[in-house]
């Protein structure tokens, strides 16, 4: 376990990204009605006496679209509140509150943090990447779930990836296909992405060869990452030619007209129609995690090229067909890949094998096929909610079913069961400890710059989730205290007791 032994400062490491889409089927709130405190119940007013916050938001009753099986028809002030914590992340504008008709039930929701301590806000809703254990909102209130929307890479934030980190969630949406809420194919956008016709054919693509363009694409500028992917990429250069854009590995430059898109998510039409020419492209995530896939993996599938993956374990399972993604892992050694690429560039034949998913009838993967056609949100498709608006309708419905229980237990205690509490758990993300991009890190200098950043990152993560999770079980109110229950267990460990 490198670098478990010893706690260096932390730092942050992640990078916050934001969605701000909108489902058109929610409508804005108008500006001529005020909900005043003293329209609240008693009960909700006497709780834990917070700062008159919905006093200050502006709810009215509104016309909003209604899910097939939602009869809600309480009004503002009946409905309970789901508090967006990430500050920069609230999927709805303008304002900072909205009325939300899901599927079954309906909620407020709002990014406004007066409300963090209410008897109505049921729920808080967590942006993974942008979650720090040190800012959590303390003390945990028994009447309060938390949900975690984390679809980034592991690498952003990986107190997440350990047991502690995660048992705090009640509901997720992450790319694991176990969680409560699965983004796994949310690079994705449809079947007819992957159909689109081939952007430059093989004869096209042999006669570049012929000229002297690479068989294989690299194109990162993203270097210093948790995969180590240079590493294992510096050493396939040995024995096969790859042009290198971008910063990481750099053997050629862009041509002037494009710009270093290299770490771009877009697909503009020039630089599509240039990376496109290519036979291969490296694929690798800057992440390893099961079924944590992005664009990567995708885009030269739908442009017709072939992926050298890494990433998730089992990407298998999500691939058109048995024979459509060539996977770093299958073989024993840069050199053996090498090998299999160049008997690839030079037999047409086999190489086409790898493209014959493009013909509908050639996609055999019932699970992908399922999984497209039955997800409830949308990527890039106003018809569906964005899986933002989708997840928090998740929470709605989820809390108003628990609510419901509740009441029901309460008012019949031997009829009626009380709900049966959630906990997530280490398969809804549970990333592995990071390890070298080629080579047993055993065999790494002690000066090596990703030994010394991503193993102790992943254990001070680690360190972190125990400290939350102690922080909790204490039910402290400070979260600044994470420092010294780090400490305690620390000094626990060294004497055997944790």
């Amino acid at each position: 376990m490198a670098g478990r032994s010893r706690l260096l400062p932390f730092a942050c490491l992640g990078f916050f990204g934001v969605l701000c889409w909108v489902w058109v089927s929610f409508a804005s709130f108008p500006d001529d009605q005020v909900l005043p405190l003293e329209a609240l119940d008693a009960l909700d007013r006497g709780a834990f006496q917070p700062q008159s916050a919905l006093s200050e938001m502006e709810f009215a009753s509104v016309v909003s679209y209604r899910g097939p099986g939602n009869r809600d028809r309480r009004s503002n002030k009946e409905l309970p509140i789901l508090l967006w914590w990430s500050g920069g992340l609230f999927p709805h504008f303008p304002g900072d509150t909205e009325r939300i008709d899901c599927a079954t039930s309906s909620c407020l929701v709002t990014s406004n943090r007066k409300v963090q301590l209410y008897k109505r806000t049921t729920s808080i809703i967590f942006y993974g990447t942008d979650f720090r254990a040190y800012e959590a909102p303390l003390p945990r209130l028994h009447h309060q779930t938390w949900a975690l929307f984390h679809e980034e890479s592991p690498m952003n934030n990986y107190v997440l990836s350990h047991g502690p980190g995660i048992r705090p969630f009640n509901y997720t949406a992450t790319f694991r296909r176990e969680s409560d809420y699965p983004l796994t194919l949310q690079w994705l956008p449809s079947l007819e992405y992957l159909l689109e016709p081939v952007a430059v054919s093989l004869e096209e693509k042999n006669l570049l060869r012929r000229e002297g363009l690479a068989p294989v694409l690299y194109m990162q500028s993203h270097c210093d990452v948790p995969s180590d992917r240079d590493r294992y990429v510096k050493e396939l250069m040995k024995y096969i030619k790859i042009d290198s854009y971008g910063k990481c590995l750099n053997n050629k430059p862009l041509p002037e007209y494009l710009e270093d898109t290299a770490t771009a998510t877009g697909e503009e039409p020039k630089f599509m129609n240039f990376v496109a020419r290519y036979k291969f492209h490296l694929a690798l995530e800057n992440g390893l995690c099961p079924d944590y896939m992005t664009e990567k993996l995708w885009r030269p599938l739908h442009q017709g090229c072939v992926p050298i993956y890494r990433g998730a374990s089992a990407v298998a399972d999500w691939m058109p067909n048995d024979r459509s993604v060539i996977i770093i892992d299958d073989f024993t050694s840069p050199q053996a890949l090498a090998d299999f690429l160049i008997h690839l560039d030079e037999n047409d034949d086999e190489y086409a094998k790898y493209l014959k998913f493009k013909n509908p009838s050639r996609i055999t993967n019932t699970r992908l096929l399922e999984s497209l056609k039955t997800r409830e949100w949308g990527v890039n498709d106003m018809s569906k909610p964005n899986y933002l608006n989708g997840f928090e309708c998740y929470v709605c419905d989820q809390e108003n079913a628990r609510l419901a229980a509740e009441h029901a237990h309460k008012k019949a205690p031997k009829t009626n069961q009380p709900p049966r509490p959630k906990m997530a758990n280490n398969s809804h993300m549970g990333c592995p400890l990071p390890s070298p991009g080629y080579g047993d890190v055993k065999d790494l200098p002690s000066d090596d710059g990703w030994l010394q950043i991503w193993p102790q990152d992943y254990w001070q993560s680690l360190d972190q989730a125990e400290g939350l999770e102690s922080l909790i079980r204490h039910n402290e109110s400070d979260p600044s205290l994470l420092w010294k229950h780090i400490q305690s267990i620390a000094v626990s460990r060294a004497k055997g007791k944790h």
